[in-house]
């Protein structure tokens, strides 16, 4: 069965004009970053709308307006669609985007400690002091390598991000990570140096981390609706006293975004759909594993493709159901025609065994040509009354009949499916 993961980008994603054709086009999406607008004080709207880039990239402006721009597009998605996701997960400052969409975090307390977080990460280095890069077609035991072998006399590098099999990025002082890229490059890396205002996701983010967990300790926190995968651990939170060590330590720590896709893989996620500006971790995904569809919601084309495959879900869905049905009407007959008879009587028999399954056979006949498209849970109701008439004729134990629904259940794949059950005969 299919499992959807729902994705929201960290920081880089933004842009002007970010938001303005959702908050056209939804007035519930308008309402998300006017209470943005409440609780920073700021107009982030129009920041967002048709700021400068300059002001809009600013670190702690950059966190609040992607924040707000996740959730918008997150509840607009949920209110239309009414689906809900089985895995949440975010990469960087997504990851409280994440939790914000699971119910653990307030809105307006999320906004209000992505804005802090930018600050206190910004305020942590002063600029020019840290660097970052992106690294691909270069193994990463060789990065590493470079990283220690850069981090001497004061300076730092490490791994910061572990995007996909092919990509890393590296973060630390500007020196450190000049030498590294250069000495990649040499070995045929593709090197990408970023436009970021800190070294994020390295130790020098520490004076960040005390400062934030300060902010962090002042929130009150809710149960989780869906489970939200940890950037530190690539694992889903046990639950929300886990929030404040987490979120402070990934300051300071790698960005496991590639473990938390194969964990998903691993757990059936076969769909991913990304809330937020742009596309990255749509692309991150499909380099990270073909077994995943991913999707932006902020782009229409890929919004129309994923309004067709939700639809294709949606029939495979039923049919399927349909199938698992029929499957169950199948066990029921098999069943009532194996199990032991404990009853002498040949009246009882013939009224209680007999009759009913013959008059469930001849249904389940009509249904076998179209696979069970047709067939209503009334009917699969009337074969699990059969097997109820069955057991109650011959007399079987009442421990022997929980085990044979059980084993039907298992069989068929109906769990979940409410039944009309009678109550058992003893």
């Amino acid at each position: 069965m299919s499992k959807i993961a729902f994705v929201f980008p960290g920081q880089g994603s933004q842009f002007v004009g970010m938001g303005q054709a959702l908050c056209e086009e939804h007035a519930i999406a308008r309402e998300v970053f006017e209470e943005a607008n409440e609780v920073l004080g700021f107009d982030l709207m129009k920041l967002c709308f048709e700021g400068s880039i300059e002001e809009l990239t600013k670190t702690e402006n950059a966190q609040a307006a992607i924040l707000t721009h996740s959730v918008a597009a997150f509840r607009v998605f949920t209110q239309e669609k009414g689906i809900e996701p089985d895995f949440l997960m975010g990469h960087s400052l997504g990851e409280i985007s994440a939790l914000t969409c699971a119910g653990a975090i307030s809105f307006r307390n999320a906004v209000r400690l992505v804005h802090q977080r930018g600050k206190f990460m910004q305020e942590a280095v002063a600029a020019g002091i840290g660097a970052m890069a992106s690294i691909q077609n270069i193994d990463r035991q060789i990065v590493l390598q470079e990283c220690e072998r850069a981090s001497s006399d004061g300076q730092v590098a490490v791994i910061s991000n572990y995007n996909t099999p092919n990509q890393v990025v590296i973060s630390g002082h500007s020196e450190a990570v000049a030498a590294i890229c250069e000495r990649l490059a040499e070995y045929g890396g593709y090197i990408v140096p970023l436009k970021v205002s800190a070294p994020f996701h390295s130790p020098l983010m520490n004076g960040a981390v005390v400062k934030f967990k300060e902010e962090l300790s002042k929130c009150e926190f809710a149960d989780l609706k869906w489970p939200v995968l940890s950037n530190v651990t690539a694992r889903p939170y046990t639950d929300c006293e886990a929030i404040i060590d987490n979120l402070g330590d990934q300051i300071v720590s790698a960005v496991q975004w590639q473990d938390s896709v194969v964990y998903v893989e691993a757990q059936g996620v076969t769909h991913a759909i990304e809330f937020g500006p742009k596309k990255v971790l749509r692309n991150l995904i499909k380099n990270c594993t073909p077994a995943i569809k991913g999707f932006a919601y902020d782009l229409k084309e890929d919004r129309e493709l994923l309004e067709q495959e939700l639809q294709d879900l949606q029939a495979n869905a039923v049919a399927r159901r349909q199938r698992n049905l029929l499957t169950m009407i199948e066990r029921c007959l098999a069943i009532a025609v194996c199990t032991k008879n404990y009853n002498p009587s040949d009246e009882e028999y013939q009224k209680g065994v007999l009759e009913p399954y013959q008059k469930i056979k001849l249904m389940k006949m009509t249904h076998e040509q179209d696979k069970g498209e047709n067939l209503t849970l009334g009917e699969v109701n009337d074969a699990v009354h059969m097997l109820q008439s069955v057991f109650s004729a011959k007399r079987t134990p009442v421990s022997e009949q929980h085990a044979r629904f059980e084993q039907i259940h298992r069989e068929a794949g109906t769990r979940g499916i409410n039944l009309d059950l009678k109550e058992r005969a003893v």
